[in-house]
C-alpha cells in the first residue's frame, strides 16, 4: 500500500526559467496589485517613455493579481498565472519587431509607464527574443496643449544624393530633431563628421525643400509618412553636387523653420526654377508669390502647398490631395467642403478678408481660415492636377491635436472641427452679448423657435451660420408631473441613426470529436444581442452536433484565450477573434462523468545564450473529454495520440527502451521521485477550497513513461510526447507529472503536451494538422440591408426615453427623471450636411455598419419633416458624398463630388481625380452627403410669410 506524502514544494524548473528572461521571485498578488494601481494612473509627461503590453497578456495578469473586485476570490490561482510578458499579437513581423497596423489603445494594447513595466518584467520576465515596446510622450497643439503616447513612429525613406535609388527606411519621433535625421544619415551612409552635409526633403516628385534648420523638431519641419529625405555631401573643392539632382527639380526650395510667434520670418526662397521635358510632358516652374499664414505671427512664411503642374491646364476645383500619410480621411472632407459652392465662391472671392477675426477667444486667430482659402485657391487655379496640403494639416494640428499626427482619423470628426473652427475663425461678432435663455412657458413654437434663432445669431454670424446652421426643435416630457420643455437649438449637421441590423454574420471553425474528421469552418447567423447558447444552436442546425455537446473558445497564439460560458454575450466576440466550437461528450447512459481538458502543444527547445532548456507553443490547442475514473496518465497518453492520429503517423513498430527496475527511481529531467507516489494541492479558479491532486512524472530517461501494474521489472513503452500541467496560458508550469494514482484534475486544467523538436518534425504533419472543410454556408453571403434615407431620418425623429445613465432634471418635480425626449426639424439650412453613424462604440464592441442607405441624387424633399408649419419648401440636390471603405479603425476614405463650373460627377481618391456616373454613387460605403437646397426659382412652393420667417429660414 502506499501512503500519502506530505505536500512537497514545487521548485521552479527549467523550463519555466527558460521560458522568460528577466523574471523572478516576486510578490504576492495583493502587492503586486498596490504597487502597480497608482502607476497606471500616472499622467502623460512630454519626454517620457511609456511602454506598450498586449491586451491580452495584460487582462490576464489583471484577472491573476484581481485587479478587478470580481476577480478577487480566484486571485492567485496559479492557473491563470499570466506567465511571461507575451506582445507577440501587436507584431506583424515577430524578425523585425515591427508593429501591427491600425492597432487600437486599450482594444489591442495597453500603455504602462517605466516603472510599471520595469516591475512587471522583474515578476514575470518578457518571452525570450521579444524586444520591450517601447514609445515616447510627446506634446501636441499650440494653443491647447495635449500629450499621447507616438505609437507609430513616423518612416522616412534616407538616401545619399549621389545614390538616390538605394533608399533606407528609419523611424523618427515626431519630437526628434533635424539633427537626429543628419546623424543617423551619417552612420547608415558612413559619411565622415569632418564632411559638410546639408539635408533637402523631397515632398513631389519633382520638388525639394532645404532642411536648414537642424534643431528643429520632425513635426514642425512638416516631414510627413514615407517622406524621401536626401543628404548632400560637400565637393572637396568646396561645391555642392546638387545641381545634378535640382536640375530635374521643378520646385527646389530652402527653408527655415520657426515656431516662435517672437521669431522674424523665416525664408522660403526659390534655389531653382527650371521647364524640364520628360517623355513629352512639360513640368513647368510657375513663380508661385509667397504669403504670409497666421497673421498673429506664428514665424510660418512659406509658399503653403507644393503643387505639381498640370501639362496643360485642367478644369478649376479638379484637383487631387496628395495622401501625406494616413490622411486620407482629411482629403475627403475637404474635397466635399471644396465643391460646396456658396463657400468655395465666398473664398475664392476673398469676402474672408475683410470678416477674419482674430481676437475671437473661441477661434484660431484667423489661421485656420487663411491656411483653408490658401489651399482652396490651389485646388480651383486650374493649374495643378494635384496638390499637397502639408500646411493646412500643420495648422489643423496646432489648433486641433487629435489631428496632428499619421494615424487614421474619422472625416466626419475633421468636417465638425474645421466648420466650428471656420465660424470662429469668421464670426463677424467681435463681442458676443451674454443672453439668458428663457423656458417656452406655453409660448406658440414660432414665437420661441424665432426668439432661440435672433440670439443665436447675436453670438454667430459667419459665412458658416449662413450657409451650414439649421434649427433644432426639441421637446422633453417628464413622466411623473408631464411637465413638458421644449426648447430650439441650431445644428451644423445631422446625425443619423442607421436601423440596427438585429443579426450578425460569424465564422467558426468546428473541431468534431471524431479525430478523424477535419475541423470545418461555419458561417452561422446569430442575434445581433445573442448569447453563446444561440451560437451554438445555430450552429447546431447547421451541422448536426448537439447544442449542448459544444463549449466555445477564442484562440490565440496557440492557445485558449477564452473559454465562454453558455450564458456569456457575443458582444465579447469581436470580427476578428479566431473562434473554435469543440465537440466535447457529456455523461454517458452509464452514468459516467467526463472532465473536460484544454490540451496545449509544445515543442522543447534549447535556448541560444545558455543550456537551458525552454517550449515554445505550436499548432491549434484541443479540448479533451475524459471520464474521472479513467484520469491516468496512461489513459490522457492514449486519448490524445488518438485525438491527434489524422496528422501524427506513428511507426508500425513501437520501440521499447530498457526497463525500469524501480518505479521510485524512474527520474524526470527537473524532478526527482523517491518513495511512493505524492499527492499535491491544486486550485481551481473556478472551485471554491484545494482540490488534491495525484503528482505524475514520465519517465523522462529515455521518453519513456511507466506504466503501473507489477512489482516485477517492466519495459517502458517508447513515448513520443510527455505532459505537464500548466496555466492557462501554458507559459508556466504548475506541476510536473508523474505516474500514479487516478489524476484529480478540475474542467478545463491545461495540460501541456511536450514534444522534442526531433519526434515533432518525424512524426508531426504540419499541412494537415492546419488543414480545415469548408461548409457550403461559408459560400452564402448575408443579405445586405437596405434602408432610404427617409428611415433614418424618421428614426432621427422617433420619440425615446432617455436612459438611467442620462436623466432630465424635471424643474417641477426638482429631481432626474427620466423623461421622453423628441428631435424635430424645425428649419433647414441652404447647405445640408448629412452624417451617417456607420460606426458603434462599446465596451466590447467596435464596428462598423454597411448597410447600404439608399439616397436621392437629386429632388430629397425634407418638407414633410420640418414641422414649421409655414415653412417653405426644401428640396435638396446631393452635390457631395464622403465615403469610408474598410472597418472600424481601418480603410479608406475617398469623395464623390460635383462640379459646379460644368455640373458632372467626379470621384477623388487622394491625389486621383476621375470621371463618375450618377449611378456609381450610391453604395454602402457613403458616409456623410451634402445636400445643396434649391433656390425658390427651382419649385414653386410658396414661401413663408416675411414676418415668421425673418431671420429663421437660413437659405
Amino acid at each position: 500500500m502506499r501512503t500519502r506524502a506530505d505536500i512537497r514544494p514545487r521548485r521552479r524548473s527549467r523550463t519555466d526559467m527558460a521560458a522568460a528572461e528577466g523574471g523572478g521571485p516576486r510578490p504576492g498578488t495583493a502587492v503586486q496589485r498596490a504597487e502597480l494601481e497608482p502607476l497606471l494612473a500616472t499622467a502623460l509627461r512630454p519626454g517620457e517613455s511609456w511602454f506598450l503590453v498586449d491586451s491580452r497578456w495584460f487582462k490576464q495578469w489583471k484577472k491573476f493579481v484581481g485587479f478587478d473586485s470580481r476577480d478577487a476570490l480566484s486571485a492567485g490561482d496559479p492557473v491563470l498565472d499570466p506567465g511571461p510578458v507575451d506582445n507577440s499579437g501587436l507584431l506583424s513581423d515577430p524578425e523585425t519587431q515591427s508593429l501591427k497596423e491600425h492597432l487600437i489603445n486599450e482594444l489591442d494594447y495597453v500603455l504602462v509607464p517605466t516603472e510599471a513595466w520595469n516591475k512587471l518584467v522583474s515578476w514575470y520576465g518578457c518571452v525570450e527574443g521579444q524586444q520591450p515596446i517601447v514609445r515616447k510622450v510627446v506634446e501636441y497643439g499650440m494653443f491647447v496643449k495635449q500629450y499621447k503616447v507616438e505609437v507609430y513612429l513616423l518612416e522616412l525613406k534616407l538616401c545619399e544624393s549621389s545614390d538616390p535609388d538605394n533608399v533606407i527606411s528609419c523611424y523618427f519621433s515626431k519630437a526628434d530633431t533635424v539633427a537626429t535625421i543628419e546623424k543617423e544619415m551619417r552612420k547608415l551612409f558612413n559619411i565622415p563628421a569632418e564632411k559638410e552635409t546639408r539635408l533637402w526633403s523631397t515632398y513631389m516628385s519633382n520638388s525639394y525643400e532645404q532642411l536648414n534648420k537642424l534643431d528643429s523638431i520632425v513635426q514642425d519641419a512638416e516631414l510627413y509618412q514615407g517622406q524621401v529625405v536626401l543628404i548632400e555631401v560637400k565637393n572637396e573643392d568646396g561645391t555642392w553636387p546638387g545641381q545634378d539632382f535640382l536640375a530635374k527639380s521643378s520646385t527646389a526650395t530652402s527653408r527655415n523653420f520657426t515656431t516662435s510667434s517672437k521669431s522674424s520670418a523665416s525664408s522660403y526662397s526659390s534655389v531653382s526654377a527650371t521647364s524640364v521635358i520628360t517623355n513629352g510632358d512639360s513640368s513647368n516652374s510657375y513663380g508661385l508669390n509667397s504669403s504670409h499664414l497666421g497673421r498673429g505671427g506664428s514665424g510660418f512664411v512659406c509658399n503653403s502647398y507644393s503643387c505639381r503642374d498640370s501639362p496643360s491646364l485642367s478644369q478649376p476645383g479638379l484637383c487631387g490631395l496628395s495622401n501625406l500619410g494616413n490622411t486620407c480621411f482629411m482629403n475627403s472632407a475637404l474635397q466635399c467642403l471644396s465643391n460646396t459652392p456658396p463657400l468655395t465662391d465666398y473664398f475664392l472671392e476673398d469676402k474672408y478678408e475683410a470678416e477674419i477675426n482674430q481676437n475671437n477667444p473661441l477661434g484660431m486667430r484667423g489661421e485656420i481660415a487663411e491656411a483653408y482659402a490658401e489651399l482652396i485657391k490651389q485646388m480651383w487655379s486650374g493649374r495643378q492636377s494635384h496638390v499637397a496640403p502639408r500646411m493646412f494639416k500643420t495648422q489643423v494640428g496646432r489648433f486641433a491635436p487629435q489631428f496632428s499626427g499619421y494615424q487614421q482619423q474619422d472625416s466626419q470628426e475633421l468636417l465638425a472641427f474645421l466648420l466650428d473652427g471656420l465660424h470662429e475663425d469668421l464670426n463677424r461678432v467681435k463681442k458676443k452679448p451674454y443672453l439668458e435663455l428663457k423656458d417656452a412657458n406655453g409660448r406658440p413654437d414660432s414665437e420661441v423657435a424665432k426668439e432661440a434663432w435672433e440670439n443665436h445669431r447675436l453670438r454667430n454670424d459667419s459665412i458658416i451660420v449662413d450657409i451650414f446652421h439649421g434649427l433644432f426643435k426639441s421637446t422633453l416630457v417628464c413622466p411623473k408631473c408631464s411637465k413638458v420643455s421644449v426648447t430650439f437649438d441650431p445644428f451644423c449637421y445631422l446625425t443619423l441613426p442607421l436601423p440596427l441590423r438585429r443579426d450578425r454574420l460569424m465564422e467558426v471553425a468546428l473541431v468534431y470529436a471524431d479525430p478523424q474528421c477535419r475541423p470545418v469552418q461555419y458561417r452561422v447567423v446569430v442575434p445581433m444581442m445573442g448569447a453563446i447558447s444561440d451560437l451554438c444552436e445555430s450552429l447546431s442546425k447547421l451541422s448536426g452536433v448537439p447544442a449542448e455537446n459544444m463549449v466555445v473558445a477564442e484562440v490565440y497564439n496557440h492557445r485558449f484565450h477564452k473559454i465562454f460560458q453558455m450564458d456569456e454575450g457575443l458582444n465579447h466576440i469581436m470580427p476578428k477573434d479566431d473562434i473554435f466550437v469543440y465537440e466535447v461528450r457529456k455523461p454517458s447512459e452509464d452514468g459516467s462523468e467526463y472532465v473536460t481538458l484544454s490540451v496545449y502543444f509544445r515543442e522543447k527547445t534549447m535556448r541560444q545564450s545558455s543550456n537551458a532548456s525552454g517550449t515554445v507553443l505550436f499548432g491549434q490547442p484541443l479540448l479533451i473529454s475524459v471520464p474521472k475514473h479513467k484520469l491516468t496518465v496512461d489513459h490522457l497518453y492514449s486519448v490524445v495520440l488518438e485525438q491527434i492520429s489524422r496528422y501524427v503517423k506513428l511507426p508500425l513498430v513501437e520501440e521499447y527502451s530498457t526497463p525500469c527496475l524501480d518505479k521510485g527511481t524512474c527520474n524526470g529531467s527537473n524532478d526527482v521521485v523517491e518513495g511512493d507516489t505524492e499527492e499535491m494541492e491544486h486550485q481551481d479558479g473556478g472551485q471554491e477550497g484545494k482540490e488534491k491532486m495525484a503528482e505524475v512524472d514520465p519517465c523522462h530517461s529515455e521518453g519513456c513513461m511507466q506504466i503501473e501494474s507489477a512489482r516485477d521489472p517492466q519495459p517502458c513503452k517508447k513515448q513520443h510526447f510527455t505532459f505537464r500541467l500548466v496555466n492557462s496560458s501554458g507559459s508556466s508550469e504548475i506541476y510536473s507529472i508523474v505516474e500514479g494514482k487516478i489524476l484529480k484534475l478540475n474542467a478545463f486544467s491545461a495540460l501541456a503536451v511536450d514534444w522534442d523538436s526531433d519526434t515533432r518534425r518525424l512524426l508531426f504533419d504540419e499541412q494537415e494538422a492546419q488543414a480545415f472543410e469548408k461548409h457550403v454556408s461559408m459560400s452564402q453571403q448575408q443579405k445586405k440591408a437596405v434602408v432610404a434615407l427617409r428611415d433614418c431620418i424618421e428614426l432621427f425623429t422617433t420619440m425615446e426615453t432617455l436612459g438611467e445613465h442620462d436623466p432630465w432634471y424635471c424643474p417641477n418635480c426638482k429631481k432626474h427623471q427620466q423623461a421622453t425626449k423628441k428631435f424635430d426639424l424645425w428649419s433647414l439650412p441652404r447647405i445640408l450636411v448629412v452624417h451617417l453613424k456607420r460606426f458603434s462604440y462599446s465596451r466590447h464592441w467596435r464596428d462598423k455598419l454597411d448597410t447600404v442607405v439608399e439616397f436621392p441624387i437629386r429632388g430629397l424633399n425634407m418638407s414633410e419633416f420640418v414641422c414649421d408649419p409655414r415653412a417653405g419648401s426644401y428640396v435638396y440636390d446631393l452635390i457631395a458624398v464622403s465615403n469610408h471603405y474598410g472597418a472600424m479603425g481601418v480603410g479608406h476614405y475617398t469623395a464623390y463630388a460635383k462640379n459646379k463650373v460644368n455640373d458632372k460627377w467626379y470621384y477623388f481618391d487622394d491625389n486621383s481625380v476621375s470621371v463618375a456616373s450618377e449611378d456609381q454613387i450610391v453604395t454602402k460605403a457613403a458616409y456623410v452627403l451634402f445636400y445643396q437646397r434649391r433656390s425658390s426659382e427651382e419649385h414653386t412652393a410658396p414661401s413663408p410669410p416675411q414676418e415668421e420667417c425673418d431671420g429663421m429660414d437660413t437659405n
